[in-house]
């Protein structure tokens, strides 16, 4: 593609234009429970097969993933513990705003102790 410049530079917008929105809708669901941050991750994977501002992010991404990873395991148990708890009161917390904000969807049951 490199001897079709016309070619390339379609490609590369192309592949621009596709991470971004790849980006784009990750992260717009990080605060929502689900996979925000592997969406993000996966369209740095599709920007850095062209772009290299994009593989250097993807690899400051990489070190400070591997860092965190490595830090938490080295922790005792309680810290461990003490961490899973305070994500999942968190991702609850979002989970009780967005359902507070948009409204309880009709078909949760009556009983399920929600906001109405």
């Amino acid at each position: 593609m490199a001897a079709r410049r016309g070619l390339d530079h379609g490609y590369r917008l192309g592949v621009g234009l596709v991470g971004s929105l790849i980006v784009a809708v990750g992260l717009t669901t990080i605060p929502l429970p689900g996979p925000g941050w592997f969406i993000v991750i996966a369209g740095l994977f599709v920007l850095a097969t062209e772009f290299t501002w994009a593989e250097r992010l993807l690899e400051f991404t990489r070190r400070h993933v591997t860092r965190w990873t490595e830090w938490v395991t080295g922790q005792p148990v309680w810290v461990r513990l003490l961490i899973v708890l305070a994500t999942a009161a968190f991702v609850y917390g979002v989970v009780v705003v967005m359902l507070h904000l948009v409204g309880v969807p009709d078909w949760v049951p009556g009983w399920v102790p929600l906001w109405r």
